[in-house]
């Protein structure tokens, strides 16, 4: 048994030792100046004189196709053997070994058109494969071997008709980390930046959280964030606080669709990608904003895949919703996608109301890619929403008072009807992989209606007996935002310092107003703790004299400028700051309050710097502190009718922030 095993042994040696003589005759074929070997010792010098190291792989676009270009770090790599299957066309090279800085591996789809996926990896036996996959049919390749590598020039190929095979090609990928963390957000740069590398408290609710938590209310999303509390009751929409100040602004892919207590409706969330919400002033990036941050809602977009979902969603107190959500190419070439969201819902109200809440709503998305290095996108957005008119109930001294959470303390039949409409474009234009342009408008308009019982013109309750008083009102209010915002983003480096440049320009203007109208003159008693509802007669709205009517208009024109610095791997400077000029009118039409026009007028600007630093001891924490401004001008006035001064805030923030467990664990510290 034993002299079994010791011939065993000395015929796998013999194996390896031909394939290493094998080697070192293609080596001598192809460099005739190296004398053969004699002893195993010299095969092995051979063998380690031919075996290169690949250190690079680019891809560069040429007027034909593309180019492939493999560079070593040691010299001429061994000419390769081709073969094909399908729509690939396979090359091989022998006697080399990646060593590439991003990985052990290279991949890139959709380099240009025609070539579908490039690959690069490393074969067991000291070999690498390229495999270049044709969108339509084979490509042809060119091989130049040169002194420092070898290149493969590639031009796309030709599907013929008649051909009796399709290839199918079938690509698998998997996605590294957790469903729920989002490494990478827009909202703090307005450039694609991790969250690791941020000077400042942001959070990610990704589009799985929603899924996975059945969400479509906004103040139900926003659970997930820390910091986050809803502001108020309103029932024409839905506010928040961050950090503590009301009203936070809430932004629609960027732009701004509300300011202050300048209420918006309530968002829709079933075209939402993912929900960034960025705590502390943004001033820099977002103009004026309330100091506590901002909510930013950033909306799905077309997919180059085909993609069809229909569902139908039921749910207590009468929760029904059918919705659709379809995307994929328009044309054969690609270069033009759709999205299409659309549903209907409608749920009763948990309180007591005889109104539902009934909505419609429709998102077309285009986006044409005009060549490879310019998209337009063009969107449109549209709901239609019907509603109790909800108050909320009221405080009995510093408490809530003691009644059911479904007590109406308004009259049954009260209502809110609102139009939701928004659309604009994106254009983006890279001049190079370093420099891209991008212009961009969005419209937003809210038009909301609700007639009610309401106690915001009445006398306060009456504790004692339980009493509150109210009094029949209709608010008319249409809000309207306009937003141009033009940027250039750069890349650069200056000796070992990488830069990420951004300047830019946007403007701004809002326009709201509407009157409210209301029976100042009789309030309506109701018993919260019994209530009787309908001992006064619905009035003609119309008819109701006009207790409040006013119109602003508020233009906005912010220039500003960031730098990313990157000094090392584990270093990151970002600076900036924004200045911002604004001109707001006023006007009082005659009312119950107002029996006289008034007309008032201000203007002014702001500077609002940020700057933060960001240090990381190890990859997975990120020590960062930052300084910021902000600034918002005030809608209000003072007794005597003159504006209030604009708003200004400030804060100093040190935080640390950690990504652990390949991502499925994620934490952040603040102290601000």
């Amino acid at each position: 048994m034993k002299k079994s095993l010791l011939s065993l042994k000395f015929l796998v040696m013999l194996t390896v030792a031909s394939g290493q003589i094998a080697v070192s005759e293609a080596a001598l074929a192809q460099h005739p100046s190296v004398q053969p070997a004699t002893t195993v010792t010299d095969w092995l010098a051979q063998i380690e004189v031919t075996q290169r190291q690949i250190i690079e792989v680019r891809l560069e676009e040429t007027e034909a196709g593309l180019q492939v270009i493999l560079e070593t770090a040691d010299g001429e790599l061994t000419a390769p053997t081709t073969t094909v299957s399908g729509n690939a066309l396979i090359v091989e090279i022998a006697n080399a070994v990646l060593a590439l800085p991003e990985g052990d591996a290279f991949e890139q789809f959709e380099p240009v058109e025609g070539i579908a996926l490039v690959q690069v990896t490393e074969q067991s036996g000291d070999r690498v494969q390229v495999v270049i996959t044709g969108a339509d049919a084979i490509p042809t390749a060119e091989l130049d071997t040169t002194a420092t590598g070898l290149t493969l020039s590639l031009t796309p190929g030709v599907s013929q008709a008649g051909e009796g095979d399709d290839a199918i090609q079938i690509v698998v990928t998997g996605e590294e980390g957790s469903r729920y963390f989002e490494p990478n957000t827009t909202t703090a740069t307005r450039t694609n930046t991790p969250l690791r590398d941020i000077p400042q408290s942001i959070q990610v609710i990704p589009q799985e959280v929603l899924e996975d938590q059945q969400v479509f209310r906004l103040n139900d999303a926003l659970r997930n964030v820390s910091g986050v509390t809803p502001s108020g009751n309103d029932p024409r929409g839905q506010r928040f606080n961050v950090r503590g100040f009301n009203d936070t602004t809430i932004l629609r892919d960027g732009f701004r669709i509300s300011v202050g207590a300048q209420n918006i409706g309530f968002q829709e969330l079933s075209n939402i990608e993912q929900i960034e919400v960025l705590k502390g002033p943004a001033s820099i990036l977002f103009g004026a904003v309330e100091p506590g941050g901002v909510i930013n809602l950033v909306s799905e977009q077309p997919s180059s895949e085909p993609f069809y979902d229909l569902s139908f969603r039921a749910g207590n107190r009468g929760l029904l919703e059918p919705s659709l959500d379809f995307s994929g190419p328009l044309t054969e070439d690609g270069r033009l996608l759709y999205r299409l969201n659309a549903l209907y819902r409608t749920e009763d109200s948990f309180r007591d109301f005889d109104t539902d809440i009934e909505r419609f709503f429709i998102a077309p998305v285009i986006s044409w890619q005009i060549s490879d290095r310019t998209d337009l996108t063009l969107y449109f957005e549209y709901s239609d929403d019907e509603r109790p008119a909800d108050f909320g109930i009221v405080p009995f001294g510093d408490e809530v008072a003691d009644i059911p959470l479904d007590r109406n303390l308004g009259e049954p039949e009260d209502r809110l009807t609102a139009d939701f409409l928004r659309t604009g474009y994106r254009f983006e234009h890279r001049f190079s992989d370093n420099w891209t342009f991008r212009n961009a408008f969005n419209f937003t308009s809210y038009d909301n209606t609700f007639e009610a019982a309401s106690n915001a013109l009445a006398p306060p309750p009456d504790e004692t007996t339980g009493n509150v008083f109210r009094n029949f009102v209709r608010f008319e209010f249409l809000i309207d935002f306009y937003e141009l915002q033009t940027n250039v983003v750069g890349e650069f480096s200056t000796g070992p310092i990488d830069h990420t440049l951004l300047f830019g320009v946007d403007l701004f203007r809002r326009e709201n107003g509407g009157p409210l109208r209301g029976d100042v003159t009789s309030p309506l008693p109701l018993n919260i703790f019994n209530p009787d509802y309908g001992q006064t007669p619905r009035p003609d709205f119309d008819t109701l004299p006009v207790a409040f009517d006013r119109d602003t208009q508020t233009d906005l024109l912010g220039i500003y400028l960031q730098d990313q610095i990157n000094f090392s791997d584990n270093l990151h400077l970002l600076v900036g700051f924004r200045y911002e000029t604004f001109e707001q009118e006023t006007t009082d039409n005659p009312s119950v309050f107002f029996p006289t026009a008034l007309e008032t007028q201000q203007n002014g600007d702001a500077f609002s710097p940020r700057v933060g630093l960001v240090y990381q001891p190890i990859e997975a924490v990120s020590l960062f502190t930052s300084y910021s401004r902000s600034f918002s001008p005030n809608t209000g006035t003072t007794v005597s009718g003159d504006l209030v001064e604009p708003e200004q805030g400030e804060q100093f923030e040190v935080g640390v922030r950690a990504e652990l467990l390949e991502g499925r664990f994620s934490a952040s510290l603040a102290y601000f």
